[in-house]
């Protein structure tokens, strides 16, 4: 492969995934970490991505990038994820769920169950899930991000912690054997802690192209997780650092 074929190799992966590590991209192409490392800099001094520590991205990808634009990756995958996710969750539950477009697909598919009591800062969950079948649904306050419908803040973080709830669906950006559970957003993370901190057993839902990106801020630590809902096996490595951590890993 010649090094430009080799560049929008990197190029079309990051379109799918958005980020990945330097070891990822040379397992993909089956070359050297430097070599990846070299068209990596090329490509950062065109202007198209950005080098972090281990790792690369687009240049236009991060917390701005659209919910709606998130909601058109994947979509087969993380329809089946949130399919596998409503089958683990009764009529009558309660639970958290937070603002990631997994969780969002979650929503749609707990439209079958009744009678749940459902708290969110997410205003696309509350819409799917309020006046549905004799549900419940609580929104969390405050100012409503632009670019997801997501309260967050004092205001948010106070609110919930008037509960105490089932479970918890979390999402994540990354899930990796180096950083295990992350996020790109710090205030995201500061939301999840809570929710986990309220609630007995803890989801999360993910599909596999999560697997082996890079985000800079660890949701909690492993032991905190009890399922990961996705949509293909994880490697050795991360495998069996989500055996260690006592998480099962339910495949959709």
């Amino acid at each position: 492969m010649l090094s430009s074929e080799r560049e929008r190799a990197i190029l079309q992966l990051l379109e799918e995934e958005g980020s990945a590590r330097i070891e990822r991209l040379a397992e993909r192409l089956r070359v050297t970490g430097e070599t990846v490392r070299r068209n990596v800099k090329r490509l950062e001094a065109q202007g198209l991505v950005a080098r972090v520590h281990g790792g690369v991205h687009l240049k236009d990808w991060g917390p701005e990038t659209s919910f709606a634009q998130r909601m058109l990756v994947g979509p087969g995958a993380k329809r089946r994820v949130a399919e596998a996710v409503a089958r683990m969750l009764p009529d009558g539950v309660s639970l958290f769920l937070d603002v990631g477009s997994t969780t969002a697909y979650v929503a749609q598919a707990l439209r079958a169950r009744r009678e749940l009591f459902v708290v969110t800062n997410s205003l696309p969950v509350a819409q799917a899930l309020a006046g549905v079948n004799g549900n419940r649904v609580f929104m969390a306050g405050g100012e409503l991000r632009a670019h997801d419908g997501g309260a967050f803040g004092a205001e948010a973080l106070e609110f919930i912690r008037q509960f105490r709830l089932s479970h918890v669906v979390l999402s994540a950006t990354a899930i990796s054997a180096e950083g295990g559970f992350l996020l790109q957003d710090l205030r995201e993370a500061e939301f999840s802690r809570a929710m986990i901190e309220r609630a007995e057993t803890v989801i999360v839902a993910a599909d596999s192209a999560k697997f082996g990106r890079s985000a800079p801020i660890t949701i909690a630590p492993d032991r905190a997780f009890h399922h990961l809902v996705t949509d293909a096996a994880p490697d050795a490595a991360l495998a069996a650092r989500l055996a260690q951590a006592g998480v099962q890993v339910t495949l959709a």
